[in-house]
């Protein structure tokens, strides 16, 4: 198979994720009928990013020699006929019906997020500069700045003014100047839009996953669930992913362990051995937005669409899985069927 590289996973702040062989945490900022004004998501670089999980497809004729590819930290996720997509909507202006059937071939996908390590190797490797450095800075949630750095800040996005626009923010600077990567190794990259989440997946030999192949993996091979475990977000106590914990945007409690990202390989796995693929940072998918989809009349008998990759062209790119800066009240984007979606200069 093609390996999937994970969404890259965005905050607001652009955040990366791990790539899916063949994930940015942001909530959506179009306030429409239905919309929240939750953790900040937005549809441009005025708001926030992603960051990804690879994926590779199944072709029998791949060898390591032709590829150089290694399945060493992918799980594979067996394809079949599947429905994505839900009858029982929370936003409903961002598409998340209706349900709808789909047959997805078999693919691999990074067992998690990208990390700032992962990264620093692609870069270190090929020179490469993100968006956010070339543009010189990027959003970050007004929760974790410095009171010296708000200071300085003279704007904030409309809906969402806890998103400040920071200057010298990037994937290595993830609160702007003065801030690094000091211990936080194995935290998802964030600060790093669609078009560098391509570029990483292009050198490592693999791609984003479509939104299909990402909600099926999500769903952990089981229909209508919420998250990949069930439909309760910490059955018996216990804590599944990492979300806003608290009243936001003002008192994050950490509940669940984590007040920021957690390290990519935290919480317990899916079936297939995927971490955080819900919560943490929001990743990167390989479609153009949309928000109508075809349902199947009532009796038509057919399985759907085999392997969709939605519209040929748009003006914005297709996240999932919501973020740390995710809460119910406000952002319940941390379902599989939930979606958002952002420029990819995002």
């Amino acid at each position: 198979m093609l390996e999937k590289c994970w969404l890259f996973y965005v905050l607001l702040i652009l955040l990366l994720s791990s790539p899916v062989l063949l994930n940015e945490d942001v909530c959506d900022a179009n306030l429409k009928s239905g919309d929240s004004p939750g953790c900040g998501c937005s549809t441009s670089r005025k708001k926030e990013p992603a960051t990804n999980h690879w994926t590779h497809e199944n072709h029998d004729q791949i060898s390591a020699d032709e590829g150089k590819l290694s399945l060493d930290g992918m799980a594979f996720i067996a394809g079949g006929a599947f429905h994505i997509g839900t009858d029982e909507p929370v936003f409903v202006a961002d598409g998340e019906s209706p349900r709808r059937p789909v047959v997805i071939s078999d693919f691999y996908l990074d067992t998690k997020e990208v990390s700032n390590r992962d990264f620093k190797t692609f870069v270190d490797d090929t020179g490469y500069v993100t968006e956010a450095e070339k543009f010189g800075n990027s959003f970050v949630a007004e929760y974790y700045l410095k009171d010296e750095v708000k200071q300085e800040i003279q704007q904030a996005v409309a809906g969402a003014p806890w998103w400040l626009p920071v200057e010298g923010a990037d994937w290595r600077h993830p609160e702007g100047k003065g801030s690094s990567l000091d211990g936080r190794m194995s935290d998802p990259v964030i600060h790093v839009s669609w078009n560098d989440a391509v570029e990483y997946c292009s050198w490592a030999g693999k791609r984003l996953p479509t939104e299909a192949e990402w909600e099926i993996a999500c769903r952990d091979g089981k229909q209508n669930r919420l998250f990949p475990w069930g439909n309760k977000w910490n059955p018996k106590g216990q804590f599944w992913g990492n979300i806003w914990t608290g009243d936001f945007p003002t008192t994050n409690t950490g509940e669940d362990g984590f007040k920021g990202p957690a390290p990519v390989d935290t919480f317990p796995q899916t079936s297939t051995g995927l971490h955080n693929i819900i919560g943490n940072v929001w990743e990167w998918t390989a479609d153009w937005w949309q928000v109508q989809h075809q349902r199947l009349d009532e009796g038509q008998d057919s399985e759907g669409p085999r392997d969709p990759k939605g519209p040929t062209t748009g003006a914005d790119k297709v996240k999932k899985g919501g973020s740390f800066m995710c809460h119910k009240d406000y952002c319940y984007r941390y379902r599989c069927a939930a979606r958002s979606q952002n420029t990819p200069d995002s």
